[in-house]
């Protein structure tokens, strides 16, 4: 696909990209100013809903998931189409301070980067083809996905892709984030929320029985010491602790989250055997352990030689930027893993995500989104001719 990218760029017509660029940063500020914590997306489905609409998508609509899905048809419809998609949700409470300042190009706010930049570029590609009047080889299908933050575990896209499989044959998906890296590859992920239950007790009169609180520290210790291969690269970590219920208590409940992800689904599993089998061990009378699961990403990959790899590697060679591919945990996790070829790429650089002190890169964006429209017209251009 190398060639086509390069004709394609050499055909699309750029002269109108730094007014698109000012469209698209204020459009990812309108975005991030709606509060979209994981499982709370619904106002910003509603917004994205109404810029499909504003440019006549068809088949437009949110599902129970609050996804929001858009059709722009092709021209060729008797061959699969294209998804292209970013998710709306973030990390950040409702009442979260959501306030951006502007400092040196520049943009600070909360979610701004992760992932409102990624919503924005894909509307600002949907904007640039409707302005130009460019009718696709074949269909795109615009989603906006739900929970792909945390404990959503990808749900939304699980639920989109069910939803598309059998009508795409690629997804291209964003990060708002991630220019200069191309995402081949999902990690797997294994998310357990372990609570440890005991009878409980005064400190002092009832000391030696059995806690739930030094039973979870416990384990969790225990789990620490577990040494993960470097190759295929596993990795562990308790990201929260919680339980007790007086400093002169002996703990009646007490719990950890884990989470645990390999680039190899095989060396996970067997991470997470150790995981379980030191819950076994310290498993006791008047102590017993509830383990649930509340993420399983599944992972999966495409050669750096597919040509939608290679697309997207030379896209960004054509614009002046060195390319590298990654693994990560995305929604293309989901595609992948069903053997449907996807690429995650970003529209700008910053850093802090996750962070109330996170910021967007303005300069790069006009890149990104030059990148974004490129990939993708030379994949329907591709789907269309191959498939």
């Amino acid at each position: 696909m190398k060639s086509l990218v390069q004709k394609v760029y050499q055909d699309l017509s750029w002269h109108n990209t730094q007014n698109l660029t000012q469209w698209c940063i204020q459009m990812a500020v309108d975005i991030q100013q709606i509060p979209a914590p994981t499982f709370h997306e619904e106002q910003r489905a509603q917004f994205v809903s109404e810029q499909f609409h504003q440019f006549n998508l068809n088949n437009i609509s949110i599902d129970n998931q609050r996804n929001v899905y858009g059709l722009l048809i092709g021209a060729d419809r008797q061959k699969p189409g294209i998804m292209v998609s970013a998710h709306t949700d973030t990390v950040f409470a409702m009442e979260t301070d959501l306030t951006i300042r502007h400092e040196e190009g520049r943009i600070y706010g909360p979610g701004l980067g992760d992932n409102s930049m990624g919503v924005a570029g894909m509307l600002g590609m949907l904007k640039y083809l409707v302005d130009e009047g460019i009718q696709p080889p074949c269909d795109i299908w615009f989603v906006a996905t739900s929970g792909e933050e945390g404990l959503g575990d990808l749900n939304g896209m699980r639920a989109a892709f069910a939803k598309l499989q059998s009508r795409v044959g690629l997804v291209i998906n964003l990060e708002g984030l991630a220019i200069g890296h191309v995402y081949n590859g999902g990690i797997a992920v294994h998310r357990l929320h372990i609570t440890a239950k005991a009878d409980g007790g005064h400190s002092w009169l009832h000391f030696g029985r059995p806690s739930a609180v030094h039973g979870i520290v416990q384990l969790g210790a225990k789990i620490t010491r577990i040494q993960p291969p470097d190759n295929p690269r596993t990795t562990y970590n308790i990201g929260m602790i919680d339980g007790g219920q007086a400093i002169n208590a002996i703990g009646t409940e007490a719990s950890l989250w884990l989470d645990m992800r390999s680039e190899q689904q095989a060396a996970l599993d067997i991470l997470s055997e150790q995981v379980y089998g030191l819950i076994q061990q310290q498993t006791q009378p008047g102590l017993k352990f509830d383990t649930k699961v509340v993420g399983n990403r599944p992972a999966g990959s495409i050669s750096k030689r597919h040509p939608l790899v290679e697309a997207a590697m030379e896209t960004l060679s054509i614009l002046g930027i060195v390319g590298n591919l990654q693994r990560g945990s995305t929604d293309g996790n989901i595609p992948l893993s069903a053997g449907c070829p996807t690429v995650t790429i970003g529209i700008t650089r910053g850093a802090n995500a996750h962070r109330l002190d996170e910021y967007i890169e303005t300069e790069p964006v006009e890149l990104g989104l030059k990148q974004l429209i490129t990939l993708t017209i030379a994949a329907s251009q591709y789907q269309a001719q191959n498939r």
